[in-house]
């Protein structure tokens, strides 16, 4: 199952280029879709994803250029049993973006998308 486009929550702060921004949206669905066990929505403004363990490099090196781009996120990793924990805050001004985040995470985590 495919997700749209989806780049239309991304919010104006935002620094990457309009026409990058389909291309980030999808290799975060690709993450996701290939490599999320689980999320869990701590907070409203914390997101902990669960990756396969394989993932941790694709996932810090995404993670470390949408920061550049979008310095309102703040990515931390934790090794838990055989995964690592994505976990993804944001400030409550920017809870929406959070939210649509998660969105794809369950799409992708459900749907299977690729």
């Amino acid at each position: 199952m495919a997700i749209e486009d989806g780049s239309d929550w991304v919010p104006q702060s935002c620094s990457l280029p309009s026409a990058e921004r389909p291309l980030r949206v999808a290799e975060f669905d690709r993450l996701f879709g290939e490599s999320a066990v689980r999320s869990t929505r701590v907070t409203t403004t914390r997101l902990d994803v669960e990756l396969d363990a394989a993932a941790q490099h694709r996932a810090r090196d995404l993670a470390a250029r949408e920061s550049e781009c979008c310095s309102y996120f703040t990515f931390t990793f934790e090794t838990v049993g055989p995964n690592v924990v994505m976990r993804i805050e944001v400030p409550p001004s920017q809870s929406a973006v959070l939210d649509a985040l998660a969105g794809r995470v369950d799409v992708a985590t459900r749907g299977g998308v690729t």
